[in-house]
């Protein structure tokens, strides 16, 4: 199962593309799960290291919606919005509460593939550092941490939404960027099947 979260707190043009990420990777034969942080009720980690000693998270939210869903996956997709040049405080969140998942098994995410997709109003608005603070997480989990590739090159899918889905929708270099990132993504997860055979 490929694992997307959306770090949107709006049903917009984040979580509208990282849906059609995950229905790209449906068309190429595998099973996703969206995962999305809008409505949910999930508090900031405390750091208060309860999850070291006990090997669950102190905090009883909607955080304990996602932990099956991050032991189980295969490989991730996270999507953010881009807020004041970086990643969601949504996304954040759900990057930092995965400690407990990791107190209870440290390799839970080593050497799963993990993709970035980063939505900003601004062509220039952080989509980049908001892909990279992405693949900061992936490499400290030992994740494989997967790009466009280098010619023409692209971290991940970078969009210009102009802050509305039909801009976003319309941002032809956006998609040529999720198309080129998901194809390599796939790709991986193919790679990793043969070496595990």
């Amino acid at each position: 199962m490929i694992l997307g979260i959306s770090g949107s707190p709006r049903n917009m043009a984040t979580e509208h593309i990282l849906g059609m990420a995950l229905k790209m990777l449906e068309e190429k034969g595998y099973e996703t799960e969206l995962f999305a942080m809008r409505g949910k009720n999930i508090s900031p980690c405390r750091h208060c290291d309860y999850c070291l000693k006990n090997k669950e998270c102190i905090v009883k939210d909607d955080m304990y919606q996602l932990y099956p869903l991050i032991r189980e996956a295969e490989g991730f997709v996270l999507a953010t919005p881009v807020y004041n040049g970086s990643m969601s405080a949504q996304m954040k969140i759900a990057i930092d509460r995965t400690r407990a998942t990791l107190a209870a098994e440290p390799r839970s995410l080593r050497r799963k593939p993990g993709m970035a997709i980063a939505v900003g109003g601004d062509r220039m608005g952080g989509q980049e550092l908001a892909v990279q603070q992405i693949h900061t997480f992936y490499i400290l989990n030992g994740m494989i941490p997967v790009s466009g590739g280098f010619f023409g090159a692209n971290l991940g899918a970078t969009f210009w939404s102009h802050d509305t889905l039909e801009e976003a929708e319309k941002d032809e270099e956006g998609f040529r960027s999720l198309r080129k990132t998901t194809r390599r993504f796939a790709e991986t997860l193919e790679w990793l099947k043969n070496i595990e055979k």
